[in-house]
């Protein structure tokens, strides 16, 4: 599994970000990665600055949330969806996206999921194998889903 550093996936958005400002291609992931900053203007200052975006913490105790985790979540997601992977997140990512009508706004829905779970692996909370984690994640969507449709 490749885990990029903190600088390695700052670096990916602002090189993507710089490529779609100056008209240069795209990898196919660089694509993905832009429209999902394209959905994000509160960004596109800092991306612009490499070396303000390379440095800057995002504490969450000051109550900012981080960008780059933010449009890495939004990228997990569409990778996610792009392979089925856990089983059946693209028909619950899908079914959020019909019930918001918006497929940005259901991502957002969906994060909460995916947050969850990354809080919970930071804090060793989580079941000890992937398929367990990937059926709490997929329940957590289910959840969401049930939710909003109540």
């Amino acid at each position: 599994m490749f885990q990029p550093s903190r600088q390695e996936v700052r670096r990916f958005f602002c090189d993507a970000w710089y490529k779609h400002r100056t008209g240069q291609p795209a990898s196919p992931l660089e694509r993905i990665a832009i429209a999902c900053v394209l959905e994000h203007p509160e960004y596109h200052e800092l991306l612009a600055d490499v070396d303000r975006a390379l440095d800057q913490d995002f504490p969450v105790e000051a109550g900012r949330e981080n960008p780059f985790l933010h449009l890495a979540m939004h990228l997990s997601l569409e990778e996610q969806a792009s392979i089925d992977q856990p089983a059946g997140v693209r028909g619950l990512l899908q079914a959020l996206q019909l019930r918001y009508g918006d497929r940005h706004a259901a991502a957002h829905e969906a994060m909460e999921c995916l947050g969850e779970i990354i809080w919970r692996a930071q804090r060793g909370s989580l079941p000890a194998d992937m398929a367990a984690i990937n059926q709490t994640y997929i329940d957590c969507l289910q959840r969401r889903l049930a939710r909003e449709s109540s």
